[in-house]
């Protein structure tokens, strides 16, 4: 898709992800979970976000299909291999949701023959939105928006993150085994991948599981910033997988080393 449409994309959809981001808000702190067949939970949050996020790619881009994760758990998902088609993760953290730690997210991504060439993500209890597309990536606070870019890795050694609640903390140290690490930095969310992508942070090793949902936005904003998310193998992560499962992947800045 050419630059000028992913860009025309991002701004109608960046207010549609915080919309959806305070309509999460409407929960936090007296959501009850319910579990899901998976074993994973789901709050009226994670439903709230996507009754207003799917409307709106439905009506935006009806040619172009959605995979949602609410409901790509009732069984609703279309068949995708191989098209242009949108992700999307209406609430990605339920866990640091239904803790308060604010650390949770709304994930968009749109992608395409198997890459993803735009991604928002909002953290609505932090005032954070994500986006990125066609190599420009942006980040806004209660400061403003400015462009975000992986940094080179310090001299002081690596800032590497992980996940808060779902760590896998043996394989991570072998992994990182014999690399100078500044700082470990747990986090939540699709938050990690974009912290890598606005240079506070350069590795993200992942070793436990996670869906194409949960980090595809994260995944296209960090490449849009000039990083890379590759499997284990040394290959670019892939979308459009059979179940949407990911295998474990390195999510690196610039300069940051995988292998």
């Amino acid at each position: 898709m050419e630059p000028a449409k992913l860009k025309a994309l991002l701004t109608a959809l960046r207010p549609v992800a915080e919309e959806a981001g305070r309509a999460t808000l409407a929960f936090y702190g007296a959501a009850e979970a319910r579990t899901k067949a998976d074993g994973s939970p789901v709050t009226q949050a994670d439903e709230a976000s996507e009754a207003v996020i799917l409307p709106h790619l439905r009506t935006l881009t009806p040619d172009i299909p959605v995979i949602s994760e609410e409901e790509a758990s009732k069984g609703l998902s279309p068949t995708v291999a191989g098209s242009r088609f949108w992700l999307v993760d209406p609430l990605d953290g339920t866990k640091e949701f239904l803790s308060g730690n604010g650390e949770f997210t709304v994930n968009i991504a749109l992608i395409d023959q198997g890459v993803p060439v735009l991604g928002i993500v909002v953290a609505p209890a932090l005032g954070e939105t994500y986006w990125g597309a066609a190599d420009a990536a942006f980040y806004a606070d209660k400061d403003g928006a400015r462009p975000i870019h992986v940094r080179p890795v310090p001299p002081e050694g690596l800032v590497v993150v992980g996940s808060r609640s779902h760590g896998n903390a043996q394989a991570m140290e072998e992994f990182l085994g014999g690399r100078k690490v500044a700082e470990f930095r747990p986090a939540g969310s699709s938050l990690k991948l974009c912290l890598v992508a606005r240079g506070v942070a350069d590795l993200y090793p992942r070793f436990g599981p996670t869906m194409e949902w949960d980090i595809a936005a994260g995944h296209a904003i960090l490449r849009a910033a000039g990083g890379t998310v590759r499997t284990l193998e040394g290959a670019e992560l892939c979308y459009g997988k059979p179940e949407c499962r990911n295998p474990h992947f390195i999510a690196a800045g610039q300069e940051a080393p995988v292998h």
